[in-house]
């Protein structure tokens, strides 16, 4: 009996082991597609009315998604997270109204900046076409990291702690 759970303790091991492996890759593909140039974004409104200035002097975290996507939910507790220790800004791309966003953060208890992006116009600059997408910048707002699809916090953070070195 013993050696039949320690078989599928590994089986399980190599399983998780793989499907990280296996979902790297996935991402470093899909990112390849991503824009590269330095971040410009200015002019930010926030969908509380609210200005939004970058930071200067600190790396930004953009984080492009959808109310929509399932991922995205999921990982949704990862960027609260990292919205309360770092400068992070999302992107809600084609998921209704401010009214419908706001009320969704709500009901989840989140309360990160977010830009509604209704026509998707925001994303397509980025050239994002999988969500969620994350873009990591250092602090003279260069790209430093790019994932698509989901991302744990610890390595959000491990990134953010890098692109501020």
């Amino acid at each position: 009996m013993k050696e039949k759970i320690k078989h599928y303790i590994k089986e399980i091991a190599l399983f998780l082991i793989v499907m990280t492996i296996f979902a790297n890759i996935i991402s470093l593909y899909k990112s390849s597609d991503l824009n590269k140039n330095p971040l410009t974004l200015t002019n930010i409104s926030l969908i509380t009315g609210e200005k939004y200035a970058l930071s200067q002097d600190k790396p930004t975290l953009i984080h492009i998604w959808a109310i929509w996507c399932p991922t995205c939910k999921v990982e949704a507790s990862n960027i609260q997270t990292l919205s309360e220790h770092y400068n992070v800004l999302t992107i809600a791309v084609k998921s209704g109204s401010n009214d419908d966003i706001q009320s969704w953060l709500k009901e989840s208890e989140y309360t990160f900046n977010v830009v509604n992006d209704s026509s998707g116009f925001i994303a397509s600059n980025f050239q994002v076409g999988v969500y969620p997408t994350t873009l990591i910048y250092d602090k003279d707002k260069n790209l430093i990291f790019s994932d698509v699809g989901y991302t744990s916090t610890i390595g959000l953070v491990l990134r953010m702690w890098w692109a501020g070195l």
